[in-house]
């Protein structure tokens, strides 16, 4: 681990920044050279395996801990930090903070779940490696690492209605566990919960450094009404939770008002106000940036170094 000297740990969604197949999307490289440059932290929070992220974090040059299986546990790299937490299992080449039980428990609920409610699902787990293939849409290799999960089950619902699926929302929830809407799969864990995940890796970096370090969160938000949108909410809510601050990237550029926040003017030459307005009772608003803007991470980098 490098010399510790941060006053701000960046806590980014990452699943909008990387394709299927690995792909860096929306120059988001560009962000993490401005946080290693003043050594902030990047901490990635993904649905992501393990074994999914091994590819991308050595491309990317990536050396800090993430957040893996949609706030399943806390992943650290060998030795980064002297102090550890009490709680703590081996994963691979990671110490690993779980924060929802272990395999097999989410493949075992699910099972269970399913056969109670007569629901009819189809776990990843059950594919063969070319329906698993043709599901994912990846090449065999790397869609096998999809299902070498250590905490969450990914499975999708076999001509389930919306009520039934709901139902089985509502049960999931009576029974502790988890349910997610990745989009293509649906993630059930025994209880992931990313805002835990931000306070155990919170807590370790106040440890090493003996004072608070603000807590940074980068996602993009959902445009729009769809189940995985709400899932999405229920993320954003737990991530604002969590940080000390939260900027969000919007796929839409807001039309000018009195309320906008943060507003970028895509011809502009001089860099917008990086102060966030009041919404209409008050209240500060979390900034908010487009994220198709060829200025976005500048504008981001500057309002996390204006409160450095």
């Amino acid at each position: 681990m490098r010399k510790l000297r941060r006053t701000q740990t960046i806590y980014v969604t990452l699943d909008s920044f990387l394709s299927p197949r690995g792909k860096v999307l929306h120059n988001f490289e560009q962000l993490l050279a401005g946080l290693d440059e003043v050594e902030f932290p990047c901490i990635w929070l993904t649905s992501l395996t393990r074994a999914q992220l091994d590819e991308p974090r050595r491309r990317l040059g990536h050396n800090e801990p993430f957040i893996g299986e949609s706030g399943c546990g806390v992943y650290l790299p060998e030795d980064y930090f002297h102090l550890k937490s009490g709680n703590t299992i081996r994963c691979g080449r990671f110490t690993c903070i779980p924060i929802a039980r272990p395999q097999p428990a989410a493949g075992n609920a699910l099972a269970d779940l399913a056969s109670d409610l007569r629901t009819s699902i189809v776990p990843l787990n059950s594919l063969s490696p070319r329906e698993l293939s043709q599901n994912t849409g990846l090449p065999a290799s790397e869609a096998e690492q999809s299902r070498m999960r250590d905490f969450d089950e990914l499975f999708f619902f076999a001509g389930a209605s919306d009520s039934e699926i709901a139902k089985f929302d509502d049960e999931a929830k009576l029974r502790g566990l988890t349910l997610q809407n990745l989009g293509t799969f649906w993630s059930l864990s025994c209880g992931a919960d990313l805002g835990k995940c931000i306070q155990e890796l919170g807590g370790l970096y106040d440890r090493a450094l003996r004072a608070h370090v603000l807590r940074v969160g980068i996602a993009v938000q959902p445009s729009g009404h769809s189940a995985r949108n709400a899932t999405a909410d229920r993320q954003f809510s737990a991530l604002s939770a969590a940080c000390d601050r939260t900027m969000f990237l919007t796929e839409w550029q807001p039309a000018p008002t009195r309320h906008s926040i943060a507003e970028v003017d895509f011809n502009r030459s001089e860099p917008s106000s990086l102060e966030p307005t009041r919404n209409e009772h008050g209240d500060r608003a979390k900034p908010s940036f487009p994220l198709h803007s060829p200025q976005l991470w500048d504008d981001v980098l500057a309002n996390i170094l204006v409160r450095k």
